[in-house]
Formats: structure tokens, sequence, C-alpha cells
């Protein structure tokens, strides 16, 4: 169960409180409830949104690429060692990612594995919404694109997962 917070607390906490409360908004990158945290106060849970969905995207490329590479692969070897956030491990069971056939994982282990060679960095896709067939789908799609064009729709999916954390976790 989610412990949800207020937006009127948020606006009235101290950076320790906000990014402490946000810090896993967005995959092991509290810098980015850090620096959101400036443009206090937000009248609106989409306006907070809005402030950390600007600090990825204006963000410099390194920054941004550690941002995606600290998403997990989907149905990867995190997920099978449990180590997954508790975060991700809800949504990628939302997706039934853990309920694969054999073929299935083999399958998400390949793509993973090409993904990341051709691009060098994880598969990322806001799952919520998808199933296990549609997102193998986007996968295998994905994978005929540029390095540019995925880095850019990928940090697009990563601000689409924050904007369902934001929306599961705090309250207007």
């Amino acid at each position: 169960m989610i412990q949800t917070v207020s937006l009127a607390e948020l606006n009235a906490a101290g950076p320790t409180r906000f990014v402490s409360v946000l810090g896993g908004i967005f995959e092991h990158s509290p810098w980015v409830a850090e620096r959101a945290f400036a443009h206090r106060p937000f009248a609106l849970v989409q306006d907070l949104h809005t402030a950390m969905a600007e600090v990825v995207r204006n963000a410099d490329e390194a920054t941004q690429l550690a941002l995606i590479r600290a998403h997990p692969e989907l149905a990867g070897k995190a997920a099978v060692r449990g180590e997954l956030t508790e975060e991700s491990t809800r949504e990628q069971s939302g997706a039934g990612l853990n309920q694969c056939s054999a073929e299935e994982f083999q399958l998400l282990q390949k793509l993973n594995a090409d993904y990341n060679e051709k691009f060098g960095f994880p598969f990322v896709i806001a799952v919520r919404g998808h199933d296990r067939h549609s997102i193998i789908q986007h996968f295998s799609r994905r994978l005929s694109s540029d390095r540019a064009t995925e880095m850019r729709e990928c940090l697009e999916q990563i601000i689409k997962i924050g904007g369902f954390r934001l929306a599961d976790l705090v309250t207007q």
C-alpha cells in the first residue's frame, strides 16, 4: 500500500523532506526532486510533474543517460533476483511480466540484450496500460530506431512513469 502525501504538505516541506518523499519518482534519481524543489509552490500535482519533467529534459546528456540506465530491464536479471524497487516490481507485475511463459521470458531476454547492445542503455516503456504482448511488440518496433530517437523516447517514457508514480503518491 502506497502512503500518500498531500501537495500542500510537499509545498510546505523543507528540501530534505521533499526529496525523501519524491526521490523515488524517477528511478534511483533523487536529483530530479532536488532540482524541482526550487519551483515550489505547486498549484496542482500536474504542475509538480511538469516541473520534474522539465528538470529531466533540461539535464545534460550524461545525466539523462544515467537516468535511463538507472531503469531495470523488463523481466530482466534484477527482477529475477528480486532486486527491483517497490515501484518497478508493482509496475512490471501489473503488466504481467512476472507471468511470462518460458518462450516469452527468453524473447524478452534476447530483446533486452539486442537493445542494450545497439543503444547502450535499457529499453524503457511506461508499462501501465500494457500487457506483456504489447510490450514485446513495442520493444521489437523500437529496435529499428536510431539512438537519438530512442534516447528521447526513453526520457519521455520515464517522464510518463513519473507522472503515474506522482498520481499514486501525491493527493491534491
